[in-house]
């Protein structure tokens, strides 16, 4: 009530009643909280919840790099609806997301594509830290061509035991998996001799003849994948012994993809045209 004129009015803050139901939203996103939880916490009807929710899928945020400034990046990607799926920057340092794009084919269209978007908005990283595929160390490099780059070791410890099995008989397939094995134990640039010393003593001894064999067997092929996979990735295996910041695995971005994953599936049913939105207000509202 007005005291000089007496006269009662009413306070509006100008947002429409969906904006100031952005919470039943949110909640919706970040926990996961179904529609007919959100009607009994609410008050509300099915049909508003609803309305609230599709609202807000309709004007998704601005995708931006949250932190232009980061140094030491982790990229990844992960399969939705096969072939295409999700593919995004982390920060390595703070594990936040720093950009995120949905309906992406990790092929070298793509991925050029998405590293020219980060530079784009003035992502300048030192390093980055990425698996195995070749696509996106090309289109990484071809951008940003002083880029330090790390492959991922859990990525390549994982392949390759899988590559030289559990019970093998063979002594090279047993001598190799021992190498393997220890990768993740490397924390010195002495620990880094030790290993390739040995991985070239095996080389020598086994691989060479291992890769002039004309057996094609399964067993013989995953080895000579399994070595193959080390010869290309060990000059870029151990850039984190000269820099502490550098992450050695994408796990941090694997868990982020998880986390989303299990949220999305809370969610079935959503249309192919809502679903670039639905992602892109994960990024914005789930950073890490």
């Amino acid at each position: 009530m007005c005291l000089r004129c007496r006269r009662s009015f009413s306070w509006s803050t100008g947002r429409t009643r969906y904006q100031r139901a952005f919470v039943w939203f949110r909640r919706w996103m970040v926990e996961g909280y179904t529609i007919r939880q959100l009607v009994r916490l609410s008050g509300h009807s099915r049909a508003t919840i609803q309305r609230i929710i599709y609202y807000w899928l309709q004007r998704p945020p601005t995708q931006c790099v949250k932190n232009m400034t980061s140094g030491y990046v982790i990229f990844d990607g992960t399969f939705i609806h096969r072939p295409l799926g999700l593919f995004a920057a982390m920060d390595g340092v703070t594990h936040k997301i720093l950009y995120g794009a949905y309906d992406i084919n990790e092929g070298p269209r793509d991925l050029l594509k998405f590293c020219r978007a980060l530079k784009g908005q003035g992502l300048q990283p030192k390093s980055a830290t990425m698996d195995g595929n070749p696509h996106i160390f090309h289109a990484a490099n071809s951008v940003w061509p002083t880029l330090i780059t790390q492959r991922c070791l859990i990525h390549i410890q994982r392949q390759g035991l899988s590559w030289c099995r559990r019970h093998t008989t063979r002594t090279d397939a047993q001598h190799l998996r021992q190498l393997l094995i220890q990768v993740l134990t490397i924390r010195s640039h002495a620990h880094r001799q030790q290993f390739q010393s040995k991985f070239d003593h095996w080389n020598e001894h086994y691989g060479q003849r291992l890769a002039l064999t004309t057996n094609r067997g399964p067993v013989t092929s995953d080895l000579q994948r399994a070595r193959s996979m080390i010869l290309k990735a060990l000059p870029c295996m151990f850039s984190y012994l000269d820099d502490s910041n550098i992450p050695r695995s994408t796990n941090a971005l694997e868990g982020y993809f998880a986390r989303l994953k299990h949220r999305y599936r809370q969610h079935r049913g959503l249309s192919k045209r809502n679903r670039p939105n639905y992602f892109q207000w994960y990024f914005y509202l789930c950073p890490r």
